[in-house]
């Protein structure tokens, strides 16, 4: 259950590691797998031994995204559980979300850990074939 001021790892590429939630879109009160969230960057990535204090325009060139951005995002996995309608009850270890852009279409190229495979009936068929995994 992802509600205001909740805070998620960022598990794209596109240069947030931590992001925190600021608004749950459809007039929910909280997210589940698979809903549509708007975040705040809350913490950068920081990518390779050459983001360094001397490479900053490095730096800035890999992360498509800066501290204070605000961006939408789709929740991927959830610490609550959830009941499947097989019966199976599914618990992760972590909150976790991935940048999209306001059409949809994830901001990075690569996810980092497994999604939730309810992404697959809310038509987020292009997470599920970047994701390595879904469970």
């Amino acid at each position: 259950m992802i509600q205001l001021k909740t805070m998620l790892n960022c598990i794209d590429n596109s240069g947030a590691a931590v992001v925190e939630c600021v608004r749950v879109m459809k007039m929910k009160r909280h997210a589940k797998i698979g809903d549509r969230i708007i975040v705040v960057v809350q913490k950068q990535r920081s990518f390779g031994p050459e983001s360094g204090p001397g490479a900053s325009v490095s730096t800035s060139a890999a992360n498509k995204v800066r501290r204070g951005d605000i961006r939408h995002a789709v929740v991927v996995r959830t610490a609550k559980k959830l009941q499947r309608p097989d019966g199976s009850v599914v618990k992760f270890d972590d909150n976790a979300c991935v940048l999209i852009n306001k059409a949809g279409e994830p901001i990075g190229t690569r996810l980092s850990g497994v999604v939730g495979v309810e992404l697959r009936k809310l038509k987020w068929s292009k997470i599920l074939s970047l994701a390595p995994m879904h469970l």
